[in-house]
């Protein structure tokens, strides 16, 4: 087992299955700008850059002019339903009581007072030393210095890391600042993608980390 001293966890797909919620919010978007409404799996291969790019992929080319009132519709909407059926994982809150000791922190491209209204609602906003949203620091994953950040306000060697994460994105700003990276496989980013990364670690289930770090 690999020795660590901060544990930063991205958000959705990671801790939080949001999916259901964040689709229904972009089809609100798409369909009250007199679009079709896209198919949830679709929508989710679009998740991890942030609700800007979010909503671009989902507008595609020929309607990205309709961004910024596709953006108001969408978080007008999500604002109000982004608890309808979103949960934590199996086992997500065990994984946390196991590592009580450790520093923690999440770490999403979401913004940051959608992150913390979901952690609040769920329950588990006091388990983390922080909550780093996209909008939280002049940059996000996965540029490696919202990483290099934390490793510094918390004084901890990039050697005693990890991020814990189910996308590219994750995996990626891991590498850029020399922490380890973990992925969950069954969040919201696409498996083979995350397969072919070369994590240093991968988990089926979030109960499999506390295999891995002491």
């Amino acid at each position: 087992m690999k020795p660590v001293d901060l544990m930063m966890f991205d958000f959705d797909g990671t801790l939080a299955d949001t999916g259901e919620d964040i689709a229904a919010s972009v089809n609100h978007a798409l369909t009250a700008l007199g679009l079709g409404s896209l198919p949830v799996d679709v929508i989710l291969g679009f998740v991890g850059d942030g609700l800007r790019i979010l909503m671009e992929r989902a507008l595609g080319a020929d309607d990205r002019a309709k961004l910024e009132e596709a953006m108001k519709f969408f978080l007008c909407h999500y604002e109000k339903h982004l608890l309808d059926h979103t949960r934590l994982y199996p086992a997500a809150e065990e994984m946390l009581n196991h590592f009580h000791s450790k520093k923690k922190v999440i770490l999403t491209n979401k913004r940051y007072y959608l992150t913390m209204a979901i952690a609040k609602g769920l329950k588990i906003d006091r388990r983390f030393l922080e909550i780093v949203g996209s909008d939280s620091t002049p940059f996000q994953k996965p540029d490696g210095r919202v990483v290099a950040y934390l490793l510094e306000k918390y004084g901890v060697a990039p050697s005693r890391a990890v991020l814990i994460g189910d996308s590219v994105n994750d995996v990626a700003a891991a590498k850029n600042a020399g922490v380890l990276s973990c992925v969950h496989l069954n969040g919201l980013g696409n498996r083979e993608a995350m397969l072919k990364m070369g994590a240093d670690f991968y988990v089926e289930h979030l109960t499999e980390i506390r295999s891995h770090f002491q």
